[in-house]
C-alpha cells in the first residue's frame, strides 16, 4: 500500500505570481475600471474625456497589467 503524503509544515503552498505581482494586477484592473468609468455619460459623445482621455487610461491599465504579468517575482529566502 502506498502512503499518503502527511502535511508538514515544509510543505508550504506556492503561488504562481510574487506578492508583488498582484498588487500591479489589482491597480491595473483599478485602472481600468476608471477607465470605462470616463466613458460614461449621455451629453456629448465626442467630448475629449470620452474620445481621447478613457481609451488612454484604459491601454495604460492594460499594459500595468501585461507587465504585472510578465514581471519576475523575487524569490524569497529562508
Amino acid at each position: 500500500m502506498s502512503q499518503k503524503p502527511t502535511s508538514t509544515p515544509e510543505n508550504k503552498v506556492q503561488f504562481v505570481f510574487g506578492k508583488s505581482n498582484y498588487q500591479f494586477l489589482v491597480i491595473s484592473i483599478a485602472i481600468v475600471i476608471i477607465g470605462f468609468a470616463l466613458m460614461t455619460g449621455d451629453k456629448d459623445i465626442y467630448d475629449f474625456r470620452k474620445t481621447v482621455l478613457a481609451p488612454i487610461v484604459v491601454l495604460a491599465g492594460f499594459a500595468l497589467g501585461f507587465y504585472a504579468i510578465l514581471k519576475k517575482s523575487t524569490p524569497k529566502s529562508h
